[in-house]
């Protein structure tokens, strides 16, 4: 019997990707599947039930996964479609566990094995599946956008008749994929371009997308391809050297953030007060808090001089290539294990390990599982 996919459609507030789109349907299919989507899953991005060929299609969250050996989403999805979910199904998608014990519990008692998506490995082999990384390259790219119709000026130098305008400089903070997309957005826009990360390593892929760049003397590396956290001292000799960058920029993307955990704030009111009147910040870590002192996420608010852009969810504004990558990343995954027809998954395998959150009824990540037993532990003390 083939292997029964499941795609469902999004019901988070704003988000319109979808886990498949036709094209990758088709080659799910040729893996020995038969995929079924909730029905109008793709409209929102674009892609509409009738490009989906050789499909079936289902009017009902519940009705679509009741029968699933594999569950695709992007977002987490709710705690009554994880119980509408046979034993032994598997479910792909973000999940964030720490953030959703409830959902991590319904995934554990329904002997769920779940694939996090954000816990894919960052390894060599495991690009091909990084969506993290393929959806971080789209908001970088958007970033610049953004901000550039929040500015009250032009990003290219133009010359007219009366004279010529200057290019707008473009400081980016934060040079991961979505910095590094950034860079270059705003550099091929035409604005005068520099790159900021504790990382120093950053400095010739920076350089290499034509941005200068500033250069503090701190080395912050982290571990899994990520920066750590800054000391107080580190803080402050970073902020000598920066606070002259910010006051100089007439656009700032900022795109710093730490797994698990809140933003680290990479400008201060005070570096805010000090910059250009008009200047436009666009805050990508809006996400887990925002990079700013004065960001509010999901709003585009006054501080000052300054207009702060704090945008959420910025790939599904992307929706059409947001889910075209997301999908590619989850077929790689599926393709990893699927061998033959049949579902083969292999723990020892780095990225299997890495990315599963819940499996036979256990939850296999350390951390989530030390969050859930404390939140058991509180309700248990405050039951007595």
């Amino acid at each position: 019997m083939a292997i029964q996919i499941a795609v469902l459609r999004e019901t988070g507030p704003g988000e319109k990707r979808v886990a498949t789109v036709p094209a990758v349907a088709a080659r799910l299919a040729r893996l020995g599947a038969s995929v079924t989507l909730e029905r109008g899953a793709g409209a929102s991005a674009t892609f509409i039930d009738q490009a989906f060929q050789d499909v079936a299609f289902a009017d009902t969250a519940a009705a679509l996964v009741a029968n699933a050996d594999i569950v695709l989403a992007v977002q987490p999805p709710s705690v009554e479609v994880v119980k509408a979910m046979k034993p032994g199904a598997l479910l792909i998608s973000f999940l964030y566990g720490a953030q959703n014990p409830a959902l991590v519990a319904a995934l554990r008692d329904g002997k769920i094995t779940a694939f996090a998506m954000e816990r894919i490995p960052r390894i060599s082999r495991a690009q091909a599946m990084d969506a993290l990384s393929s959806q971080a390259a789209l908001a970088g790219y958007y970033a610049p956008l953004l901000g550039a119709v929040h500015m009250p000026r032009i990003l290219p130098m133009m010359t007219t008749a009366v004279g010529s305008l200057r290019a707008a400089t473009v400081l980016v903070m934060g040079l991961g994929v979505a910095g590094l997309s950034a860079l270059a957005t705003a550099h091929r826009l035409g604005a005068i371009t520099e790159g900021y990360d504790v990382r120093p390593e950053t400095a010739e892929q920076a350089r290499s997308l034509g941005a200068k760049f500033v250069d503090t003397g701190v080395d912050a590396r982290g571990e899994g391809g990520y920066a750590r956290e800054l000391t107080a001292e580190e803080q402050a000799k970073v902020r000598e050297v920066v606070s002259r960058h910010i006051a100089q920029a007439d656009m700032i993307v900022t795109t710093a953030a730490v797994p698990g955990r809140r933003a680290p704030i990479l400008i201060t009111a005070e570096q805010i007060a000090a910059m250009k009147p008009g200047a436009v910040i666009v805050d990508l870590g809006a996400e887990s808090g925002g990079n700013c002192e004065g960001t509010r996420p999901g709003e585009t608010v006054t501080v000052g001089p300054v207009t702060i852009l704090g945008p959420l969810n910025v790939p599904s504004a992307l929706a059409q290539h947001a889910s075209e990558l997301y999908a590619k990343n989850v077929l790689n995954l599926v393709t990893s294990f699927v061998k033959n027809g049949a579902i083969a998954l292999d723990f020892d395998d780095e990225v299997i390990a890495g990315s599963v959150l819940t499996h036979a009824g256990e939850i296999r990540d350390a951390g989530v599982r030390k969050t859930m037993e404390n939140a058991d532990t509180v309700l248990a003390e405050t039951a007595k």
